[in-house]
C-alpha cells in the first residue's frame, strides 16, 4: 500500500533559524509519512552572514528551493521592502510546491512574510516559539504571526497561556519546548573534546587566534531595529568593555537587521585603529560547533537569544545588554545591563567569578524536534480559524 506523505515546507531564512529547527528537520526527514520541503531564503544564502546553505548540505539537507529576498541597506526602509519582497517570492514558491503545512520560526520579518504568503494561499501555518515576550519590533511580528498560524508549537507553559489569551483555540496550542534545546542537550551530554574552531566550516575568521585551553568569552550583539540610530554607540560600549577586560574573545557578526550595517562598520573601524589582540571575529559556525564553543567558554556577552535559551540550559554565564531580550523568560544564568561599558565590564567580572549555573529547563527538555514532527504528521489540517472566546 502506498503511503501518502504529508508535505511539510520549512522556511530557513537566517543562521539562528537553522539552529532553532534542526532537530525538527531531522525528525521530519525520518518519518515515512512526511515529506520535507526545505526552502532557504534571505541572509541564509549570503556569504557575509555565513551562508548556512553549505552547512545544511553538509548535514544532509538538500534545499528544495532558494529565495533571494533581501534589499540592500540594513535600515528601516529596506527591512520593510524585504518583507514585501519575501511575500511576493515565497507566494510563488508555495504555489509551486503545494505543501500541506508551512512551518515558520520565531519573530523575524522573514517569518511574517512566510506566514502571510502561506495564509493567502490557503495553506495551514505552523509557528514555532509563539507567545514569548521580547520587546522591539520582534514583539509585534511574533504575535502577528500567532494570529496567522493554525498550529502553535510553544516553548513553555507561560508562552502557551499567552497564545491562548490572544484568542487561539487551546486545542491548537502544543507545549513542545524549543528545538534549539535539543541540540544543547546533545552537546551538554557528550564527552568533552578539544576545540579546533579554526578548522570547522566557517571557522576561518579575522583577528588573533588564541589558546582555547585558556578562559575565553563569546560576544554576539545585534542591532535593535527600534533603536536603529543608536546601533553604533551601543556596539562601541560593548567593544570598549571587552578591550578593558582583556579576556580572549570570539566575536560573531550580527544578524541582518535594521542597524546591522552601522554595527558592522563600527566593528571594522575598531579593527582599523586598534590591534584588538584579544578578539577573533567570526561570521558563523555550524549549530553544534557553536554550542560546543559556548559550552567551553566562560560566558557570553551581547543581546542574542542564545544566551537566554541554550545557555540557560547549558548553565553558561550570560551578560545580556539592552532591551532586545526585554522580559523574555530566563534562567538564573543571566545578568541584565544597559549599554554602558562599565556596567558591561562589571557584570562580566561578576559572571567570571560565579562560574557555571545549574541547568534550566525553562525552554524545554530536549525532545521538541520529535514532538513537532509527530504533531505535523497527525494534526487535522485546517485553514479557518476564529477567536476562541
Amino acid at each position: 500500500m502506498t503511503v501518502v506523505k504529508r508535505k511539510i515546507c520549512v522556511v530557513i531564512t537566517a543562521r539562528p533559524s537553522y539552529a532553532r529547527i534542526k532537530t525538527a528537520l531531522e525528525a521530519i526527514a525520518k518519518r515515512p509519512d512526511l515529506e520535507l520541503q526545505l526552502v532557504i531564503a534571505a541572509s541564509a544564502l549570503l556569504e557575509r552572514y555565513g551562508r548556512i546553505i553549505e552547512i545544511l548540505r553538509a548535514d544532509g539537507f538538500e534545499p528544495t528551493a532558494t529565495v533571494y529576498m533581501l534589499v540592500e541597506g540594513e535600515n528601516l526602509v529596506t527591512s520593510a521592502k524585504s518583507t514585501g519582497l519575501g511575500i511576493v517570492e515565497l507566494a510563488t514558491i508555495f504555489d509551486n510546491l503545494a505543501p500541506d503545512i508551512v512551518l515558520t520560526i520565531a519573530d523575524r520579518y522573514e517569518t511574517i512574510a512566510t506566514a502571510i504568503a502561506a495564509s493567502y494561499l490557503n495553506i495551514p501555518v505552523a509557528h514555532v516559539q509563539g507567545g514569548e515576550v521580547t520587546g522591539s519590533i520582534d514583539e509585534k511580528v511574533r504575535h502577528a504571526v500567532t494570529k496567522f498560524a493554525n498550529y502553535h508549537f510553544v516553548s513553555n507553559d507561560t508562552s502557551g497561556e499567552r497564545v491562548k489569551r490572544m484568542g487561539e483555540d487551546p486545542a491548537t496550542v502544543f507545549v513542545t519546548g524549543c528545538p534549539s534545546i535539543d541540540l544543547a542537550s546533545r552537546i551538554l551530554d557528550e564527552p568533552d573534546q578539544p576545540l579546533d574552531v579554526l578548522k570547522t566550516p566557517g571557522g576561518q575568521g579575522v583577528g588573533h587566534p588564541f589558546d582555547l585551553s585558556q578562559p575565553f568569552l563569546v560576544v554576539l550583539q545585534h542591532s535593535v531595529p527600534t533603536e536603529f540610530a543608536g546601533a553604533a554607540q551601543q556596539v562601541t560600549e560593548t567593544m570598549e568593555a571587552i578591550l578593558e577586560l582583556k579576556v580572549p574573545t570570539f566575536w560573531f557578526w550580527p544578524n541582518v537587521d535594521a542597524g546591522s550595517d552601522a554595527t558592522s562598520k563600527t566593528i571594522r573601524q575598531f579593527r582599523e585603529r586598534d590591534p584588538l589582540d584579544n578578539i577573533y571575529f567570526l561570521k558563523n559556525l555550524p549549530p553544534e560547533e557553536f554550542l560546543r564553543l559556548l559550552k567551553s567558554s566562560v560566558g557570553i556577552v551581547g543581546n542574542s537569544s542564545v544566551a537566554i535559551r541554550e545557555c540557560s540550559y547549558m548553565g553558561v554565564p550570560a551578560v545580556n545588554i539592552g532591551t532586545r531580550q526585554s522580559r523574555r523568560e530566563r534562567g538564573p544564568n543571566v545578568i541584565d545591563v544597559d549599554h554602558d561599558r562599565k556596567a558591561v565590564a562589571d557584570a562580566v567580572r561578576k559572571q567570571l567569578a560565579h562560574g557555571r549555573y545549574p541547568r534550566s529547563r525553562v525552554y524545554g527538555d530536549g525532545t521538541a524536534g520529535r514532538q513537532i514532527a509527530d504533531l505535523l504528521a497527525t494534526v487535522e489540517l485546517q485553514i479557518n480559524k476564529q477567536i476562541a472566546y
